[in-house]
């Protein structure tokens, strides 16, 4: 599995549980696998992203494809 990266803006979905989404600027919604770092989960927030989607995971929320995050830099929104 190759890495993506890819910018956009992090939402809460209350889905069941809840889920972790990231919406990225082409339109594209992933919804962010467990254990992500806490700093990078603030509704709102702004990243560039890198990480897998993983195909080898279902989710109950099911929001779009399972993004496992293996790096981020967040964008300033000021």
């Amino acid at each position: 599995m190759s890495n993506i990266t890819v910018t956009g803006t992090i939402q809460r979905r209350e889905i069941g549980m809840g889920a972790w989404a990231f919406v990225a600027d082409e339109g594209v919604t992933y919804e962010i696998l467990k254990g992500a770092d806490k700093s990078l989960l603030k509704s709102g927030q702004q990243a560039k992203v890198t990480g897998q989607v993983r195909e080898d995971i279902m989710t109950i929320a099911m929001i779009g494809p399972v993004l496992e995050v293996k790096s981020f830099e967040l964008i300033n929104s000021d």
